[in-house]
């Protein structure tokens, strides 16, 4: 095998690959004697059919065989040969491939960059902590029990008021005309809920059990469907019964009723759950500081091929955004060319990030273990109830669909093996104060990867 150096700019190789003619046929021959020794033929025995009659009914096939099976290995080889790291596959092209002529192929690629180490011990961060307040407690005490509330039909006759529930028929009609979507029965509403357009609960108060009610509404102009937005309404409205929401009380009768042993020890595992959530957010900001100094200190190239694959995932994104109209105002003047730019610029900021951070997990010895893939596993399946067992089917039979759920575990892994050496100063904040972003009050908590998808996109806000 030869290997012809062709380029070098950058992160970018090329180099030819030679394979002798010779060598080229000492594989046909060799595998052509294999196919021989099994196949039947008319009127040879298996292993005694001549060469020349292989080559003419295999030949082809076989040397398309080789050819695959040469270029993947001599590839390899050649990579190994020369201590090349590809970033991505290679792209390999045939330059000659025929009979009596040597092999010759290009390979084009780029290699990882050279990553020098990160100076851990002199990143300095600040972690905002926030711990339950107990007037937070009390706010989340009063929504527990609320979502655990029952109603009891009201007995005597008296008006519907704000807080009570009434179970209704409707039937909805513009210009006297039905609407689709527009009619219900036994319907429940809860008076103040805001769940029904503007307008609709109001006009149920006062009503009682058995009254007929004429309510007039206004459509929304942003309501989801284009042929009612904006338009005047009409609903007829049969009261069928009156409701009153009954709150429990949070005392060791409920507690034990949901598996705990006292109403103390309940309200000691939902602070505990809250504190959770603050912990969450104080990650996510914390995070977001690490990546930016990160990001800030380490310049290196990083390989086109993979900011075109970061760059297209975004832009995909991007691109439905903008065609359902949903287009951040500062950006709806700006030309596609000047949006794609800043775009690239972010999935280039991307990958240097995702490369540096695996160089630093590969050094230091970071790894996924069967058991954190076990659990990002579970919580999979626990999505799909009754298909648990298919989920894990799925991410055991597909490689690719584990490997996507190794990557942000090993990230996450990473950042805690960094974390472990920056200096860390905890700062108490307030509840408000830990959510709201300190440059950017829409994206709090986000990085600045993250925030194209939320400030420009408007896309679902994800945790890095």
């Amino acid at each position: 095998m030869q290997v012809i150096d062709k380029n070098t700019d950058g992160l970018a190789r090329e180099f030819n690959v030679v394979i002798p003619a010779t060598s080229i046929e000492q594989r046909v021959v060799s595998r052509l004697t294999e196919v021989g020794r099994t196949v039947n033929m008319p009127g040879f025995r298996p292993g005694k059919v001549p060469m020349k009659l292989l080559r003419t009914r295999f030949g082809q096939s076989v040397r398309g065989e080789i050819l695959e099976n040469t270029i993947n290995e001599s590839t390899q080889a050649a990579l190994a040969e020369k201590a090349l790291k590809p970033a991505m596959q290679p792209k390999v092209e045939l330059v000659t491939f025929e009979e009596g002529k040597d092999l010759e192929f290009s390979v084009k690629l780029e290699v990882l960059p050279e990553i020098t180490g990160a100076d851990f011990e002199n990143i300095e961060l600040n972690r905002p902590v926030s711990p339950v307040t107990d007037e937070e407690m009390d706010r989340s005490v009063a929504d527990f029990l609320k979502s655990r509330r029952t109603t009891e039909t009201v007995t005597e006759s008296r008006a519907a008021k704000e807080g009570d529930a009434v179970v209704v028929d409707f039937v909805g009609s513009i210009d006297g005309v039905e609407f689709e979507g527009g009619k219900a029965k036994d319907a429940t509403i809860e008076i103040g809920s805001g769940s029904y357009i503007p307008g609709f609960e109001d006009q149920l108060k006062g009503a009682k059990a058995g009254d007929s009610v004429t309510v007039k509404v206004t459509f929304p102009e942003d309501y989801g469907s284009k042929d009612l937005a904006g338009k005047a309404a009409e609903f007829k409205v049969d009261v069928k019964e009156l409701k009153e929401f009954k709150v429990p009380e949070l005392n060791d009768e409920l507690a034990t009723q949901l598996g705990d042993t006292s109403a103390q020890s309940l309200k000691d595992r939902l602070r505990a759950f809250i504190q959770q959530n603050h912990d969450q957010a104080s990650r996510l900001r914390i995070k977001r500081q690490l990546l930016d100094k990160l990001a800030e200190g380490h310049t290196f190239p990083v390989p086109n091929g993979m900011v075109d694959v970061e760059f297209d995932a975004i832009w995909r994104q991007m691109d439905q955004v903008m065609k359902s109209g949903q287009l951040d105002p500062e950006d709806a003047g700006k030309s596609e060319d000047e949006l794609k730019a800043e775009y690239r610029s972010i999935a280039e900021r991307r990958v240097r990030l995702g490369l540096l951070l695996s160089d630093i997990g590969q050094k230091n010895g970071v790894q996924v273990s069967q058991d954190d893939l076990g659990r990002a596993m579970t919580q999979e399946a626990m999505r799909y109830p009754g298909q648990e067992q298919a989920v894990f089917e799925f991410y055991q039979k597909n490689p690719q669909a584990l490997e996507s759920l190794r990557a942000p575990i090993f990230e996450e892994k990473v950042v805690d093996f960094i974390f472990t050496k920056a200096k860390i100063t905890d700062q108490e904040v307030s509840l408000e104060e830990l959510l709201t972003d300190p440059d950017d009050e829409e994206t709090a908590g986000v990085s600045k990867d993250e925030k194209p998808k939320k400030k420009k996109a408007k896309a679902k806000k994800t945790e890095e």
